[in-house]
């Protein structure tokens, strides 16, 4: 047995991940040079490799051990697992090669593995992780994903209402489903950081940290080509009249912005410092809220607001206001971490017991009135 400090320099480039094998005989190491080598955990002398027929044809990431010693599981750049069956001369042939569902790009790659039990797990570098029968590989995985970066806005779709997309800074949208979870990531032709984010029906319209609003249409887990509007200043929230969705209202630093498809309306100065909105389904009201955590309350004429109400309640720069489908209630939360709930006919307190949230709201959302139990 070799003590104290042993280099074994038989990889051309970086070696990535080493493991042990469960019955401590042997012990494998990958690297980028798409290699495997075996060593003997005793000695540390080199025993054997994985073939290079059928292997992989990027770097490799990770290697596991199957539980009984015989086989190893690795992931790679080409967005492939393969597991190997190691002989008793101590080199390794491909059993089988896992190809991972996904679109092919980057955030596809396979950077992590496990082989627990029956378990075998992969993860991508996009965050995917994906769950394979070791028994039964022929069995699609089970996915498991989300968000990476903050996530932004959370919407649910008026037409199919089990059915919810959430959208996160780096331009991440995932579609998610009642009961079931992570359903999938929407494909974008167009990829840009998303701050603001909207959808109804088939159309999503979204904004960065630029002038630019963005409408896509939306068909299935794909969306088409976007058209844009620049709209003079960022965009600090956006709404859509889902009862007519063509009307957007898109808050900026000094007031509003009216859109009617990418075409501008109407910018109007409100006079203090604004930092969210939202418009109702039926396109009649509009609520701004201000830096100073005041609600203001206008009727929508044509291309015009007329302010009806301000309402006082909050102790923090306004960061969310949503609608209830029904239109009989709304809700709006702060920097300070507090979220309440309005009637919309009396404009009355229903709710302020929805304090110290863990950080600041950037969405919220309301279910219909005969729902609010």
């Amino acid at each position: 047995m070799f003590h104290g400090t042993l280099a074994c320099r038989d990889h051309s480039n970086f070696v990535n991940c080493v493991r042990f094998s469960p019955d401590g005989n042997r012990f494998i190491s990958v690297s980028s040079d798409k290699k495997g080598i075996l060593y003997d955990a005793k000695t540390g002398d080199k025993i054997g490799e994985l073939s290079s027929e059928d292997g992989h044809k990027g770097s490799i990431y990770a290697v596991s051990w199957s539980p009984d010693s015989k086989q190893v599981l690795t992931v790679s750049a080409d967005k492939s697992a393969k597991l190997w069956d190691i002989s008793e001369d101590n080199n390794g042939v491909v059993k089988k090669t896992l190809t991972c569902p996904g679109s092919g790009g980057v955030d596809d790659m396979l950077v992590g593995c496990l082989w627990q039990n029956d378990h075998i797990v992969t993860v991508s570098l996009g965050g995917t992780i994906y769950l394979y029968s070791a028994s039964d590989l022929d069995k699609a995985p089970l996915e498991f994903s989300g968000h990476i970066k903050n996530v932004s806005s959370l919407i649910v779709l008026k037409s199919e209402p089990k059915f919810m997309l959430s959208s996160s800074y780096d331009g991440v949208i995932l579609k998610w489903i009642q009961g079931i979870g992570y359903s999938g990531k929407l494909e974008r032709k167009v990829v840009s950081q998303i701050k603001c984010f909207a959808a109804v029906d088939e159309e999503i319209v979204s904004s960065g940290f630029d002038n630019k609003v963005w409408r896509f249409s939306l068909h299935g887990d794909q969306c088409g080509d976007g058209d844009c509007i620049d709209v003079g200043n960022q965009p600090k929230d956006l709404g859509l009249a889902l009862l007519s969705p063509g009307l957007a209202l898109v808050s900026i630093d000094t007031g509003v912005v009216l859109l009617r498809g990418t075409k501008v309306v109407s910018t109007i100065q409100l006079g203090f410092t604004v930092t969210a909105c939202s418009i109702s389904p039926n396109a009649t009201e509009a609520i701004v809220g201000g830096e100073d955590g005041k609600l203001h309350v206008y009727s929508v004429t044509g291309d015009t607001l007329k302010e009806e109400a301000v309402l006082e309640k909050h102790r923090g720069a306004i960061t969310v206001i949503r609608y209830s489908p029904d239109v009989s209630m709304f809700a709006s939360a702060d920097a300070n971490r507090e979220a309440v709930v309005w009637d919309c006919a009396s404009r009355e307190l229903l709710v302020w017991s929805w304090v110290h949230l863990m950080a600041q709201p950037t969405t919220i959302g309301l279910r219909s009135s005969e729902h609010s139990d």
